[in-house]
């Protein structure tokens, strides 16, 4: 679970700033054709084709156990203050795993699990694969502006020795050394530790703006941009009736 949490975690927060970057980026300046293939060759060094596969092929080999093994241990009190329940509701949980529990629910959870991730982690390589031309076409342009024609000239030297081979060739896969994993793995706990903090800390913040509308809130004209946004005939105004006999 947490495995998964980590990876829609990553995608919630990089899809915004993606977007963000796409709309409020000005038009690129158009680079000069030499120092952009110089930039290439630097990423056919540092990033070559295929470098995805072996990272997402990588990670699952090194986290997997570790990731199911920290996720079974998790007790359940960590888990209800992470999904907002009061210290009281939490306090009569008791100090239970959510491997002692899940051994009661479904005795095949485990394997379950990892057989999950691993066919998630296949079909994300797959994805991953098919934007790595882009990936390694922003790399390059990247290089470009930021490195003058004599900075790549030294770079791609240095990477043609047998160390600069040799740095070039780890220099992505090194972040999956289990040295790094391991520290990485400790600090999981304590970002858990943590989350129900920076949730209150965000609610806080938020506290005095005006709480969303509800569909049954939202004008006729409202209702007609929301299906045509959706692309259907009519968008779905729930059931109005049933809220307003809620909230009196």
């Amino acid at each position: 679970m947490r495995g998964f949490s980590v990876i829609a975690g990553a995608l919630l927060i990089l899809a915004p700033l993606a977007v963000a970057a796409r709309d409020a980026a000005p038009a690129p300046a158009a680079l000069d054709p030499v120092r952009l293939d110089s930039a290439r060759k630097t990423v056919d060094h540092v990033f070559p084709e295929g470098t995805y596969a072996r990272m997402m092929k990588g990670s699952m080999d090194a986290i997997l156990g570790t990731v199911l093994d920290s996720v079974s241990a998790m007790p359940v009190q960590q888990i209800a203050a992470m999904a907002g329940m009061t210290e009281e509701e939490i306090g009569k949980l008791g100090e239970t795993t959510l491997a002692e529990i899940m051994e009661i629910y479904d005795p095949a959870y485990r394997q379950r699990m990892e057989v999950t991730m691993r066919v998630t982690m296949e079909h994300m390589t797959g994805v991953m694969g098919r934007l790595e031309p882009e990936m390694r076409a922003g790399l390059a342009r990247a290089y470009a502006s930021r490195f003058t024609e004599a900075q790549l000239g030294e770079l791609n030297g240095f990477f043609a020795t047998p160390t600069g081979t040799l740095y070039a060739a780890q220099s992505m896969m090194i972040f999956l050394d289990p040295e790094v994993m391991q520290s990485m793995q400790k600090m999981m706990p304590v970002l858990m530790e943590e989350m129900p903090g920076i949730q209150t800390a965000a609610m806080t913040a938020t506290a005095d703006l005006p709480p969303p509308r509800s569909t049954c809130e939202l004008t006729e004209a409202e209702w007609a941009k929301l299906a045509g946004l959706l692309g259907v005939p009519d968008a779905p105004k729930g059931d109005c009736d049933a809220e307003a006999a809620g909230g009196q």
